[in-house]
């Protein structure tokens, strides 16, 4: 079932959003080669908690984690570790913040220290991606015009597009109806309608799209060993534009 929400489960739901692109603000600062992923999960828990929030993921199905903290050629569901993270590595840190009962989901990629020209055109491609399937977020398109609209612009980098894993419909609970494909058919699949609230997350690999999952039976990397990135929002659909409820700036950069 999709669930249309109120005035003030938006208006909770804006709150959330607000305190997880504030978090996303502060791992750009921290994240950097010796830190853990282990200690970004501590660091986003805490902060959560310090803001009268808590974070939706632990627990839920049984994920024992915070955030999913996705390295290198894992696509998602990444367990954080001790290890601390090297310069070149990239990381997708995901979390959802429950504000008051107001959930919101982001998920960003994050350089570690020097890349390639290669890593970063990815990380490029696949934030713009984000932001064009926002675009086509509107009242009265179909779910099929996100994905279409990202598979139209990323399909020419050669690059491969996660088919797997995709958007959904989030609050009151995190996975809900519809599911948002990063690939499509125009004018397919469920209507847009004002009042829904969606995640778009891309997930995009140098390599295959095909994935694999590890034994922990959570994390998904991909097949051929290629690097993966995601970026990740939650919208509103409103009647006039999409609203991104977890913008990290007024830009969209």
């Amino acid at each position: 079932m999709i669930h249309r929400k109120s005035a003030r489960e938006i208006e909770l739901m804006r709150e959330a959003g607000k305190l997880v692109a504030e978090i996303h603000r502060e791992l750009a600062r921290i994240i950097k080669p010796g830190v853990s992923s282990l200690e970004i999960d501590s660091f986003v828990e805490d902060y959560m908690k310090k803001h009268g929030a808590k974070p939706a993921q632990k627990g839920y199905q049984g994920y024992p984690y915070a955030t999913c903290a996705s390295i290198n050629d894992e696509i998602c569901h990444g367990f954080p570790r001790e290890e601390p993270l090297k310069d070149g590595d990239v990381i997708t840190v995901d979390f959802v913040a429950d504000l008051n009962g107001g959930l919101a989901d982001s998920a960003w990629t994050y350089i570690v220290g020097d890349v390639s020209d290669e890593v970063k055109q990815l990380c490029d491609v696949t934030k713009n991606a984000l932001y064009i399937g926002i675009e086509a977020a509107q009242h009265g398109n179909r779910t099929g015009d996100i994905g279409a609209a990202i598979e139209k612009y990323v399909t020419p980098y050669g690059y491969g597009i996660v088919r797997d894993f995709a958007g959904h419909g989030i609050g009151p609970t995190i996975h809900e109806e519809p599911s948002i494909p990063h690939f499509g058919t125009a004018g397919k699949g469920q209507r847009l309608k004002e009042g829904m609230v969606i995640t778009i997350e891309p997930m995009i690999n140098t390599g295959f799209w095909p994935s694999q999952m590890d034994s922990n039976g959570w994390t998904a990397r991909t097949m051929d060993g290629s690097l993966s990135v995601q970026y990740e929002h939650t919208v509103l659909i409103t009647k006039d534009a999409p609203e991104i409820l977890t913008e990290q700036n007024t830009s969209g950069d």
